[in-house]
């Protein structure tokens, strides 16, 4: 049985988690989902540590991280993530609602791989979701480390 990397999605709307998963699986990427309802828990998940430390996994291959979540938001998870020697080369995908320019300028900054603006219909979603499988999952080539397994 083939081992899949995981792909870690991080956003506290349970709706927007639904939908993206939805669309991944229409577009045939089977690739496990791992969500994170918030920054912290997703800092939790990649360091192993709260309710985590015992996780043995392997860290996601991409991450998909919305901005706006309140504790620790995007933003602050992103700029944590990339000053991680272990983390700093998973691609980051910054998939929000958000087309602020000052949020697209700091995201790219801190180390963001690429920045989507999150569509408001299924239809929208599941578009983005079928360029993005074809560009991360057929054109990019990822870190040897990273690619473990297909995508």
């Amino acid at each position: 049985m083939e081992d899949l990397s995981t792909i870690l999605l991080i956003d506290d709307n349970i709706d927007d988690y639904e939908a993206t998963e939805r669309s991944f699986r229409k577009n045939h990427i089977i690739n496990p989902i791992k969500w994170c309802q918030s920054g912290q828990e997703a800092k939790d998940y990649l360091f192993k540590e709260g309710r985590y430390h015992n996780d043995i996994s392997s860290p996601p291959t991409l991450i998909l991280l919305d901005l706006n979540m309140p504790g620790i938001d995007g933003r602050e998870l992103l700029k944590i993530i990339k000053k991680n020697t272990s983390l700093k080369s998973i691609p980051v995908i910054i998939l929000t609602t958000s087309k602020d320019e000052n949020d697209i300028d700091i995201c790219y900054a801190s180390g963001a791989s690429t920045y989507i603006q999150k569509p408001i219909d299924m239809n929208g979603l599941t578009d983005v979701v079928h360029k993005f499988k074809q560009y991360w999952f057929n054109v990019a080539i990822l870190p040897r480390h990273l690619n473990k397994s297909t995508l």
